[in-house]
């Protein structure tokens, strides 16, 4: 090395820990989803006890999405405009009451009166599920529980609240922490939600067993952890936003990314991989279906939690890492072997195997994870990031419920292995397809090196 040339300095893996604000906010965010992750397995496995169906369960994302499509674009304004602050505080508060309601409903199902709404929406839903439900399969679904449609609509309530704090909570840590700390703290937000991840669906699925009222009762108390623990959190200070530009439009993100080629290859090969490749809706149906295990609340709750396992690890690699060299093309790289582990998981009839090949999924969604969440934050004018976020969150969030809906209705067809197949093949297809269509992700500078878009006037 030239001697003129100092040796490049190893980062602080720890250095967004040193603000309070970020602090405080990463572990009350940690304790929403770890509640979050534990009510979605505890809803699933509910909903699979009540009705044997495997297109119930995927109605759930279908629930969740509605609220998305509609509400995230609205949303991301909200966030730019006012205090995300605020925002959050007020959404986690309205999530609280809805957990609360949840825990009434399904401790007293049994004295639910069957009136005449609740009868003729579970006969709407049996009849989308009949058509869903391959015939050998039929004899063995039953929609008679007058819970069953009140909880579908809370869960779209929740769903609802949840999309209109999604922006405010995916864009307050550019303003908890400097740009300098920025990819390390976006690391660590993304360690700790897999930690979440992690623990969540294996509590959820533990906890199920005994019962279902103590997960939404734990969720209820982690959401007003949120709600309380922002009051008061000092933010950076924020560039002003140029008086002679005219205000953003709703669609301001949608336009941002479009331009921004590095940023839509990265979003699309999140959208596509997830709402192809994933596998939430099948873990009930692998372990009790496949697998035939006797507690398969418990392993469906394992399978869960495996990925995430993967992506803590790499997680933490990550932080103590330099930052990419050539990040696009370790994304490319990381959804090929993402899609590839998901087949492994797929025609596995071995619990181990499947574990690993469900933990090298984890690995490889990090590794995206961190450039896509880097490269939207980074690149990102702060008058945008409420704005762009929405609509990356509407990417992921439309993924992630429609890949529910799919696996679901997939696996009631076609059943749960070539469900699970379909998607690990259809992801690698993906990423030729973007590597020859969106050819600006291989040339991506290392993450560090990326700055704010300057305002076009």
């Amino acid at each position: 090395m030239n001697a003129s040339q100092p040796e490049e300095a190893k980062p602080d893996p720890y250095v967004a820990f040193r603000n309070a604000g970020f602090r405080r906010f990463l572990l009350s965010n940690f304790a929403f989803n770890l509640g979050r992750q534990a009510m979605s397995i505890t809803i699933a496995l509910q909903v699979l006890h009540w009705t044997n169906s495997a297109a119930a369960i995927g109605f759930i994302g279908l629930v969740n999405v509605i609220p998305l499509i509609f509400l995230v674009l609205p949303s991301g304004v909200l966030a730019d405009k006012y205090d995300r602050r605020k925002i959050i505080t007020l959404t986690m508060s309205a999530s609280c009451a809805l957990s609360i309601m949840l825990v009434m409903v399904t401790h007293f199902h049994d004295s639910i009166p069957y009136v005449g709404v609740l009868r003729g929406a579970n006969r709407l839903i049996e009849t989308v599920a009949h058509f869903f439900t391959s015939k050998d399969n039929l004899g063995a679904i039953h929609f008679d529980n007058p819970a069953l449609p009140i909880v579908y609509l809370l869960q779209l309530l929740h769903a609802t609240v949840r999309v209109v704090g999604a922006p405010a909570r995916g864009s307050i840590i550019p303003v908890l922490v400097p740009p300098s700390q920025l990819t390390n703290a976006l690391t660590w937000n993304s360690s700790t939600f897999e930690l979440s991840a992690v623990l969540g669906p294996v509590l959820g699925g533990f906890v199920a067993v005994w019962s279902y009222t103590a997960v939404y009762a734990a969720d209820a108390v982690f959401s007003i952890v949120l709600a309380v623990s922002l009051v008061g959190i000092a933010l950076q200070p924020r560039k002003p936003r140029d008086a002679s530009l005219p205000v953003p439009k709703a669609s301001a993100g949608a336009t941002f990314i479009w331009r921004q080629k590095p940023v839509l290859a990265a979003i699309t090969l999140d959208l596509f991989a997830v709402l192809l490749g994933g596998l939430t809706a099948m873990y009930p149906l692998y372990a009790k279906n496949i697998f035939h295990f006797e507690n398969y609340e418990f392993w469906a709750g394992c399978m869960r939690a495996a990925p995430s396992v993967g992506a803590i690890m790499m997680a933490v690699f990550v932080a103590h890492s330099r930052p990419f060299k050539r990040p696009g093309i370790t994304l490319l790289w990381s959804v090929v072997c993402f899609g590839a582990a998901i087949v492994i998981f797929a025609l596995s009839r071995n619990i181990f195997l499947s574990l690993f090949a469900l933990f090298l999924t984890g690995i490889c969604d990090n590794v995206s994870v961190v450039i896509r969440h880097t490269l939207v934050q980074m690149l990102t004018p702060d008058y945008l990031r409420g704005r762009v976020t929405s609509v990356n969150q509407l990417f992921i969030g439309c993924s992630n419920e429609i890949s529910e809906f799919r696996g679901g209705l997939m696996a009631a067809r076609f059943g749960p292995v070539a469900a699970a197949t379909f998607g690990g093949v259809c992801t690698i297809m993906v990423v030729v397809s973007v590597a020859l269509s969106l050819p600006a992700i291989r040339t991506v500078p290392p993450l560090n090196q990326l700055k704010p878009i300057e305002d076009e006037k």
